[in-house]
């Protein structure tokens, strides 16, 4: 029998329909067995820790193993391909530190595009970084330290954790916005910098505020701004950069979840939002604190707008102060 032209819409009606349902179904079935979380650094650091209390608050509530697989190298770029080259299907994940953003612009020769083939899922956490000089040096404050710096042109020294590191990214936007000269001093992670920073022989560092704060409890190190647009909520009595006369002056890092491109949207959004959830509850927030983070819960959409506006705020700044590496 000839359908009808009725009965011949609702069946062109239920085909369109089938791939939708298929994939919302997926989605609630999602995660049905392990799932790997990809961290492009060594075990042991605060970005690796982060991880493995994120994947247990999503093991537990998702009851699948979330495992956490570490792939250091080049820069966290090793890692970040290796996620690239995975099935976008849900099952490889990655996390990363807000410094990855700025190898698109320090990294000439990347086997992939960051915006292209990954997709933002959720940020985690902020990391509020202070400013931080040794307690020898005149300056209490942001506009001493400056004043400081101009009146000893070439003798003055920064630390960082590494080129391209926030805390390399920090000095360089405050050397940007004030005119002073610092010679960048890039170290193999924060620790042999604060080491030299106590010792005198650096007179500036941007660091993580948990990594130095039993130094400044001790009095051998003085913080003298924080680097966020506000206030850190765990480090309140410490003034921005901002408030004490940078007025755009903000550099936070920050801590994210992301996807191969090409991962299903319904799958995508049911992780941000599990995320989300794990992020409220009170034992994720005071657990973050001990670690010097901020929860920062978003949706996907959000954070892929602070992802993008995070990248061109420092590619302006990388082609300004010329900073470049080459793989």
């Amino acid at each position: 029998m000839k359908p009808t032209r009725r009965a011949a819409l609702r069946l062109a009606t239920a085909a369109v329909a089938l791939p939708a349902l298929s994939r919302i179904a997926s989605a609630q079935a999602y995660p049905s067995r392990p799932v790997r979380i990809v961290v492009p650094v060594p075990p042991g650091g605060a970005l690796d820790i982060l991880a493995r209390l994120t994947g247990q608050w999503l093991s537990d509530h998702l009851g699948q193993p979330f495992v956490i697989e570490n792939r250091p190298g080049g820069g966290t770029n090793i890692g970040v391909e290796a996620v690239v080259r995975a099935p976008a299907d849900g099952y490889t994940l990655l996390l990363i530190p807000g410094s990855v953003t700025a190898n698109a612009t320090l990294y000439q020769h990347l086997t992939f595009d960051f915006i292209r083939d990954i997709i933002p899922i959720a940020m985690i956490s902020s990391l509020p970084l202070v400013m931080i000089v040794n307690t020898s040096n005149p300056a209490k404050t942001v506009p001493e330290f400056i004043a400081w710096a101009k009146a000893n042109p070439g003798k003055v020294s920064m630390a960082s954790g590494g080129t391209g590191s926030t805390s390399h990214i920090g000095g360089e936007l405050l050397k940007l916005m004030t005119g002073i000269d610092m010679l960048h001093v890039p170290y193999r992670g924060t620790g042999p910098a604060v080491t030299d920073l106590l010792g005198g022989r650096i007179n500036l560092m941007f660091s993580p505020a948990l990594t130095v704060m039993p130094h400044v409890s001790a009095g051998t190190l003085r913080v003298i701004g924080t680097t966020g647009a506000a206030r850190s909520a765990l480090f309140p009595d410490f003034p921005t950069v901002a408030e004490t006369g940078l007025a755009d002056y903000a550099s936070l890092g920050w801590f994210g979840m992301f996807a191969p491109a090409g991962t299903p949207r319904e799958i995508v959004e049911k992780v941000g939002a599990d995320v989300k959830k794990v992020l409220l509850l009170p034992p994720s927030r005071q657990k973050l604190a001990q670690e010097g983070a901020e929860p920062e819960p978003n949706s996907p959409e959000a954070f892929t707008a602070f992802v993008n506006a995070d990248i061109a705020k420092w590619l302006e700044l990388a082609h300004k102060a010329g900073i470049k590496l080459a793989n």
